[in-house]
Order: C-alpha cells, then structure tokens, then sequence
C-alpha cells in the first residue's frame, strides 16, 4: 500500500476513536477492530503524553525500546523517555472477551475511571480519562487548524510534483500559498 507523504505501510493501520468502560476491576474492552490488529501479539501499556496511555504490540514496543535506550546517555540522572515510557511499560494479554487489564499504578496516572475513550493511532492505540480527552481536544483546536493547512499545502506541493505542475485543482490550501486554476476555470 501507498500512502504519498507517509510512505510505504507494511503493517495494519490502528484507526477509530471509541467510547469505552472502565469496570470495576480495572479492565478495558478493546473494541474488535482494534484487538483484532492487536491480538496478533502480547501488547505492552505505558505512559503517553498529555496523561494518556499507549499500548503497543510487542513489535513496536520493542522498536521504540531500542530507539529511545539507543539516544540515551545513561550519566544523565533525569532522563524522562527512558523512565516514563520504557520502565513504566507493562506487558499485558488480551483475555477471550478482548479486554486488558489497566494496572492500577498506570489508571492512576491517567486518571482512568469509568468513561474512557480508545484512540487507533497509526501504529499504536492512545487510552484517555474521557474527560480528558474533550479537554484536550478543545485546548487544541487552534493547534489542529494550522497543522491541518501545513499538512494541505506539503500534499498539494508533493502532488504538484508527481503531476509535473498541472495542477487541476483550485483555491487555496492553508497559509499564502495559492494554487493554480486549470486553463478556461474561473
């Protein structure tokens, strides 16, 4: 598969943004399209940023491991990837009704109770306190408008490529940059 600007995609896409339950036991059900990308696996739950959680399948927990202790300089004392990400993580298996346990020390630190939401994020899967979750989406609306029209003006340039300047398309796409009209458009 193809992706333009993402490049070569080699492995199932986590996508879908879903409204789930903490139970009282601290179990979180997966929702199918996800578990069924990650039961493939044991997956691995450590710290996100902005208090959420990630989980991981083996395979990328174990990329990112060795990426983040590969740029670690161990005479640092505080180093917070390190610490946060890898030596919080806890491997976890999905049970037969597609839940995980959410260790205790780790719903905490999310502020886990029962509304959650369960974000696909490309590669990985982000777990928020729903509340949370809304809070950071409406903190970062101005954020995802600017990236939103960056991102709009890196596809129309790298399709402006690949098409040799006939562009045949109109109007504009984020910031200044104007984008051509085919010949005889108004």
């Amino acid at each position: 598969m193809e992706w333009g600007i993402l490049g070569k995609i080699g492995f199932d896409i986590l996508t879908g943004e879903y409204t789930v339950t903490l139970d009282e036991a601290g179990r979180i059900n997966l929702p199918k399209r996800l578990r069924d990308i990650l039961e493939k696996d044991k997956v691995w739950l450590t710290r996100g940023i902005d208090r959420c959680l990630r989980l991981y399948t083996t395979g990328r927990f174990d990329e990112m491991r060795r990426a983040i202790i590969d740029t670690t300089n161990q005479f640092i004392v505080n180093d917070s990837s390190l610490r946060r990400r890898i030596l919080a993580a806890q491997d976890l298996d999905i049970d037969k009704q597609g839940r995980i346990l959410v260790p205790p020390m780790l719903r905490e630190w999310a502020g886990l109770s029962r509304d959650c939401v369960v974000i696909g994020q490309y590669d990985y899967v982000e777990i928020w306190a729903e509340d949370r979750y809304r809070e950071y989406l409406n903190a970062s609306e101005d954020e995802f408008r600017v990236g939103s029209e960056k991102l709009g003006t890196k596809i129309m340039k790298e399709k402006d490529i690949n098409n040799d300047g006939d562009r045949s398309h109109s109007g504009t796409a984020g910031g200044n940059d104007t984008i051509a009209r085919p010949k005889g458009q108004v």
